[in-house]
């Protein structure tokens, strides 16, 4: 045995691990395909999302410093058109104006008039000494000449302060006149600053050159200083001044943190409006998705994982359960047939033992016949003699009759011939069947009742399969008082009756160990026995089952475990 289940072992190691392989491996390829596909557009969306969000951002924040920048210069438009150049020189004329634009807005610093030379004529302001300085050279001053208007980039100019200003031209050649004002340069950069977009959000100017207009909220280059990154952009505005729209990229800064950029122009296309956001604060999302992805795939891994070894266990076991069911149903098969082979070395015997007491039975005829003869010359005194010997005659007898009836019945049992209905008196049949072990019951110690009601119907059957299933069901039903009682105590009944129906009814009981609820559905399943190995083949009650079913009958049981069963066979009755 233990060899079996050491070669039994070397046969499961190769199938355990190809069954925990498969059951591994085919879940998981679907499973890690919707995990990849759910995240791949997860991840997609919620990048085109930030990224989306991130650009509609820069376009209102383009719109706002544009607009900011456009009512700078109609305020001052609007003084060009409401007065002339000699109503500014007017004494303190300047002054007003000045305290009257400061109301429409904190962001103007001063004001200063120019005439078409370039000569700062009058100033409203706190720098009083560029009064009477020439501009004439001045990048800004030949700008709005040309054009009309101007906003220029940050400068410091004669104050030596980082400011950018705004001109408007009014009047044409040597009539021609400019009103300029200084923007403050703290307003604007709080303006532009002011974008909240996360923990790491923010925006800033650059111009044309990479130069910042304001400063950068997380630091690295201040107001006036070249950013170093600028020339890296994928869209420079040294590479495509004419470029519009907004472009979004991702770079990595010095200090080798990965930012989210967007970028737009505004300005006339001049300015270049940058607005950055760390990548893994842009993505928290995704990286708090991307985390949690990994945690499901870690934690549905480990569910198929252990899963997978349950069920290749639990298979095993089932396989191997199977394979000792299988082994038990061959030994099984085995001993049918053996018992069949001695069912009919035993017919065979019964018909050979049964010569030789026919020839005892014509012999015993014969010394009876001679012991009257003889009986007859004797003197009356020697008659005590003759009845001893006249009882012992009797005995031989009765011995002779009684194995030719069990011989019969053998031979009626195992007789291979073709079931021939007949009409069957369960008041005879019964009886005669019981006779056969009473006993075996006996010595066993079994208490046999026998109760055959004389208006039980007569049923149509096979005289030998009807014996076959009463000796059956009584022989199981011994083996279970035996179980329980031992070899004192048990209790075999055997009853017959009428049912309202008008069929035959039989009832084998006993006081036995009785079928356990797990079992009693299933005793009457081929190969089925809770006898240990050796001692049933679980054909029997199979068997049994299916001659009743054949007569037309049925066969059921009622049974409690401990104190024991009984076996109801209805028959149809014979009209």
């Amino acid at each position: 045995m233990d060899k079996i289940s050491e070669n039994q072992k070397q046969i499961n190691h190769p199938l355990k691990r190809s069954i925990l392989t498969n059951m591994i491996v085919i879940p998981f390829i679907p499973f890690l395909l919707a995990i990849g596909v759910s995240f791949y557009y997860f991840a997609t969306t919620l990048e085109q999302s930030s990224t989306a969000s991130l650009k509609r951002i820069v376009e209102d924040h383009c719109h706002m410093i544009d607009s900011f920048l456009m009512e700078r210069q109609s305020d001052l438009e609007l003084i060009t058109n409401t007065y002339s150049f000699d109503d500014i020189m007017e004494g303190a004329a300047i002054d007003g104006i000045f305290e009257n634009l400061k109301k429409r807005s904190g962001a103007f610093v001063d004001l200063g008039l120019f005439n078409s030379r370039g000569i700062h004529k009058r100033y409203a302001g706190k720098f009083q000494l560029l009064k009477g300085k020439e501009y004439r050279n001045e990048v800004w001053f030949k700008k709005v000449m040309q054009t009309g208007y101007y906003i220029s980039d940050i400068f410091s100019g004669y104050r030596n302060v980082p400011h950018f200003i705004i001109a408007v031209k009014q009047g044409a050649d040597n009539d021609a006149w400019v009103l300029r004002a200084t923007i403050d340069t703290l307003v604007f950069d709080r303006l532009v600053s002011k974008v909240r977009i996360g923990k790491t959000g923010e925006s800033y100017i650059l111009n044309s050159s990479g130069i910042s207009q304001t400063e950068r909220r997380s630091g690295g280059i201040g107001i006036m200083e070249k950013d170093p990154e600028y020339i890296d952009f994928p869209h420079s505005l040294e590479l495509s001044p004419s470029k519009n729209g907004i472009e979004t990229f991702i770079k990595t800064d010095p200090a080798k943190d990965q930012y989210l950029y967007a970028t737009t122009r505004l300005k006339n296309k001049e300015w270049l409006l940058v607005v950055r956001q760390e990548k893994k604060d842009a993505y928290k999302a995704l990286y708090s998705a991307m985390y949690i992805t990994l945690l499901i795939m870690v934690v549905g891994g480990a569910v198929i994982i252990v899963t997978a070894i349950y069920m290749t266990e639990h298979i095993l076991k089932r396989m191997d359960t199977l394979g000792m069911e299988k082994e038990s149903l061959g030994n099984q098969l085995i001993r049918a047939v053996q018992l069949a082979e001695i069912g009919e070395m035993a017919a065979g015997f019964a018909h050979e033992i049964n010569n030789p007491l026919q020839i005892i039975k014509g012999e015993h005829l014969l010394v009876e016949t001679l012991m009257k003869e003889i009986a007859a010359l004797l003197p009356p005194t020697s008659g005590e003699d003759l009845d001893e010997i006249q009882d012992s005659m009797d005995q031989i007898k009765l011995q002779v009759n009684r194995c030719s009836e069990i011989t019969h019945a053998i031979l009626k049992f195992g007789r291979k011939n073709d079931s021939k209905p007949e009409v069957l008196n369960p008041c005879d049949i019964i009886p005669e069947i019981i006779h056969m072990v009473e006993k075996k019951a006996h010595v066993e110690g079994i208490d046999m009742r026998m109760d055959i009601a004389h208006d039980t119907p007569r049923f149509q059957g096979d005289a030998s399969q009807f014996q076959q299933v009463i000796l059956n069901l009584v022989n199981n039903a011994m083996d279970a008082i035996a179980q329980a009682h031992g070899t004192s105590g048990g209790l075999l009944s055997v009853t017959s009756e009428k049912t309202d129906q008008g069929d035959a009814q039989i009832n084998i009981s006993d006081n036995g160990v009785g079928i356990g609820s797990d079992n009693i559905g299933k005793i009457f399943s081929p190969f089925f026995t809770t006898k240990p190995v050796g001692k049933g083949t679980g054909l029997g009650l199979s068997v049994c089952y299916g001659i009743i079913k054949n007569l037309g009958g049925t066969m059921t049981v009622k049974s409690e475990q401990g104190k024991g069963t009984t076996f109801v066979i209805t028959l149809p009755a014979m009209v």
